[in-house]
């Protein structure tokens, strides 16, 4: 439903909109760096006995995760831990990746020319959508990340469960990340989650 009111705009550009949209809350959802959610693919996903409820989606599998210097990429399951992100997953990949040109090369987020999104076009949007809404420049791609581990450390998650869940070899690297709560990046990073979706639902200026 959400989908048709999108394209019934017929909002110019409301496509990559809608895939950075779920590009940020797939990141947020589950804690990725910029490269390990630009890298991921349609089949990293699988089901998780223990969590029949989110589907298809029940666990991620990042294989490129934060490499050693000299070693290959760190890969690392992910359970998935919010109800809503296996329904947006689910959305996007049956109603909404396909309408890209370049969907059949397997990539979760294709671009409109490319099978993949770029890491520089990745960044560029990204920084547009926070200056667009006027949220604070030291907002960053990684703010997603802080923030997941800030917010499921105050939910009551296990500190060593959370760790795990971000690829922290030391748990003193994921106790770094509980201290920013009170910052403005944490106070303010959920209202860019949804933001790019409303802007594609604003309807569209006629020329006067």
């Amino acid at each position: 439903e959400q989908v048709g009111r999108v394209r019934g705009r017929g909002r110019k550009g409301w496509l990559p909109a809608f895939r950075d949209a779920m590009l940020f809350k797939t990141a947020y959802a589950f804690g990725l760096r910029r490269n390990e959610a630009r890298m991921l693919d349609v089949v990293d996903f699988s089901r998780n006995p223990r969590g029949p409820e989110f589907g298809e989606y029940g666990v991620l599998y990042v294989r490129h995760g934060k490499a050693k210097k000299g070693s290959p990429p760190k890969r690392r399951s992910v359970l998935t831990v919010f109800d809503w992100s296996a329904e947006i997953l689910q959305q996007w990949n049956e109603e909404v990746r396909p309408l890209f040109p370049t969907a059949k090369s397997g990539a979760l987020w294709p671009s409109e020319r490319s099978p993949r999104v770029g890491f520089t076009q990745m960044n560029t949007r990204f920084c547009t959508h926070r200056d667009s809404l006027g949220l604070d420049k030291g907002l960053d791609f990684h703010s997603f990340r802080r923030s997941y581990v800030t917010h499921l450390i105050e939910d009551g998650w296990d500190a060593r469960f959370v760790q795990e869940q971000v690829g922290h070899e030391h748990a003193s690297t994921t106790s770094i990340y509980t201290c920013v709560s009170s910052d403005f990046r944490t106070r303010t990073l959920r209202r860019t989650l949804d933001a790019t979706m409303e802007a594609a639902l604003r309807p569209v200026r006629t020329a006067r």
